[in-house]
């Protein structure tokens, strides 16, 4: 009974790791469906800090440069949206090429 228990406690941290993790997706404008593994969801927030620290090294703002700004500074800061149904590793894909195309994007003066 006690491992059942373990069991339970262990789901129940997943589940709240994985609430978390997509809370913070969805304030950066990010889709998220609920049914995305835990293992994806962190991946894909990954991948979304990557993005992000390209932006910062180049000189965007992440604040003007999101995907809930009406007239980001630079298009190319604007982390990629999500499309509808698209598989969340296929996102991840596109959101890593967009963090490599950053490298030869030029840099904004500060």
């Amino acid at each position: 009974m006690a491992s059942r228990a373990r069991e339970g406690e262990g789901d129940d941290a997943r589940a709240t790791a994985a609430a978390e993790v997509a809370d913070r997706l969805r304030r950066r404008g990010i889709a998220v469906t609920g049914a995305e593994r835990t293992d994806d969801l962190a991946d894909l927030l990954s991948a979304v800090e990557r993005f992000e620290a390209a932006v910062e090294a180049h000189g965007g703002d992440l604040m003007v440069d999101d995907l809930k700004s009406p007239q980001p500074d630079d298009r190319h800061f604007v982390l990629p949206r999500r499309e509808h149904g698209q598989p969340i590793r296929t996102y991840i894909n596109r959101i890593d090429a967009a963090t490599r195309g950053l490298h030869g994007h030029p840099r904004r003066p500060d």
